[in-house]
């Protein structure tokens, strides 16, 4: 039942450096001008070099270095294969996440145009980093953007055509060098995170997920996987009835970093794991069913950000949980109308079993919350359709107890792009999840449903602050940006890395 493998290596194909600034003698360069058009350092140098190619170039193509205007300029003499000037409109107003955005660009133009290798101008002067946090900003946009997931194609595509090296220019190499560390462990960890997303479910069944969790142990994480007779006598009804009707068996999957003293409290982050949600019973409609092995998206999200995190050495203790099962259909599965126990003692009517992701967290919140005391809990969830009716695929759903909680979570969107938008939780909500005979059922009816699915995960916190984050929208079929053109985004690992980075490390 496993089926092919995959023997790709996504991202680890291109190779990322910095130098000193210098006129290159050939190749392929890229080069920046400010509105006007004002050429920048290097390209004035170059221009010169070429007899005023590239100024005539732009005349001819009414370029005028407005933001995300490129001009292509092929063999402009002085040795160069071709120059890419791009635009930057007001360089001094450029932000962190401008930049970041503009080093997916440049790799995504050098893809384009098929270069092989390119060397990137040092930025114009920008208010918002200095000069080595900005080359390291455009590397890890670069790093981000060259992301691919083809290892199951028999054709393989032409890696000596790839584009394999950039070379970002600044006076500060080192620097930029040193800052670039912490950019690519974040980078790993996401596209670890589409890998996940994106491999198929005959592949990534809950032990095989599992398998892949473990081998993070590699990079420092402590992981332990709990089997089913593990769960059922720690009482997980809710999570293993998801599991009943599925040949894969579940897991519950713990991963810790331990980066800070022993006696500091850990942050927790929890994710769903449903590796293909059938619907159960409920069964699906047909079309876009496919696309249900994503739904193991916050799961993906947790092990990648746990794999940054310890490749940057974090200095925080985290825990990273995620309960893995498949939702699947034959003569044992969970019906509707059946009433479950959760290991926190509560039970509960499951009256839809395509509503299966909230009762697989609701275990693992309460065994994290009761296990290890966490500062706070995050869970991450491809949890509701009705999260993108109401807010599309440009934002995440933000539900939380907790205001400071929400508000650092907001924070940490905008800067990375990776933007979470806050929504009500209330008791009004919570009413309509009770039910007659369990303590509550699994949904709250046809109004408000991402809200009553997380006023049914807040029952299972014990009072923890936390967040729930429902990525139904943005972690697979999202919205393609100049860092991703990939189905899956790893949405999150960015967002709570910085989260972690900036309120939360020693």
């Amino acid at each position: 039942m496993q089926g092919v493998t995959s023997d790709s290596k996504p991202g680890s194909f291109m190779k990322i450096s910095f130098a000193r600034p210098s006129v290159p003698k050939t190749g392929v360069v890229v080069v920046f001008a400010a509105e006007g058009p004002k050429l920048g350092e290097l390209a004035g140098q170059i221009d010169k070099a070429a007899k005023g190619q590239i100024l005539k170039a732009a005349k001819a193509a009414n370029f005028t270095g407005k933001k995300d205007q490129t001009l292509d300029v092929v063999a402009p003499g002085a040795g160069l294969e071709r120059v890419i000037v791009m635009g930057l409109g007001r360089p001094e107003v450029l932000g962190a996440r401008e930049i970041e955005l503009l080093g997916g660009a440049i790799a995504g133009t050098l893809q384009a145009v098929k270069a092989r290798e390119g060397i990137v101008a040092a930025l114009p002067e920008v208010k918002a980093v200095g000069a080595d946090e900005a080359a390291a900003l455009l590397g890890s946009g670069a790093g981000l953007r060259v992301y691919r997931f083809d290892g199951y194609k028999s054709k393989k595509p032409d890696s000596a055509a790839a584009l394999g090296a950039i070379t970002f220019q600044t006076d500060d190499a080192a620097k930029a060098r040193k800052a670039f560390q912490a950019y690519d462990a974040i980078r790993e960890g996401n596209h670890l995170a589409r890998d996940l997303v994106n491999e198929p479910s005959n592949v990534l069944f809950p032990a095989a997920f599992a398998a892949r969790a473990k081998a993070l142990s590699k990079a420092g994480v402590i992981v332990e996987v709990l089997t089913p007779a593990q769960m059922k006598k720690l009482g997980m009804g809710s999570l293993l009835g998801v599991a009943q009707g599925s040949a894969f068996e579940p897991r519950l999957v713990v991963m810790r970093w331990n980066g800070a003293a022993k006696s500091e409290k850990p942050v927790a982050f929890i994710g769903k794991g449903v590796t293909f949600d059938t619907g159960g019973v409920s069964i699906k409609p047909a079309q876009g069913m496919e696309d249900m092995k994503g739904d193991m998206a916050g799961a993906a999200c947790v092990t990648g950000l746990m794999l940054a995190l310890a490749r940057r050495k974090a200095k925080c203790n985290v825990v990273g949980a995620i309960g893995l099962v498949e939702n699947a259909i034959d003569g044992n599965a969970q019906r509707p109308g059946d009433i479950v126990k959760s290991m926190s003692g509560q039970t509960i009517a499951v009256l839809n079993t395509d509503a299966e992701g909230r009762l697989v967290l609701a275990d693992v919140l309460w065994y994290v919350q009761d296990r290890f005391k966490p500062k706070f809990m995050i869970n991450l969830a491809t949890l509701t359709g009705a999260i993108m009716v109401a807010l599309g695929k440009e934002n995440a759903g933000l539900f939380s107890n907790n205001d400071e909680l929400a508000a650092r979570i907001s924070a940490a969107g905008i800067a990375t792009g990776e933007k979470a938008w806050r929504m009500p939780l209330a008791p009004e909500y919570d009413k309509l999840i009770d039910h007659d005979v369990a303590d509550m059922k699994n949904i709250g009816g046809r109004y408000g449903g991402a809200i009553t699915a997380a006023q049914f995960l807040q029952r299972f916190v014990n009072n923890v602050p936390w967040a729930h984050l429902d990525v139904a929208g943005t972690a697979m079929d999202s919205v393609k940006s100049s860092i991703n053109q990939s189905w899956a985004s790893g949405w999150g690992v960015r967002l709570l890395n910085r989260l972690v980075a900036d309120h939360y490390e020693a």
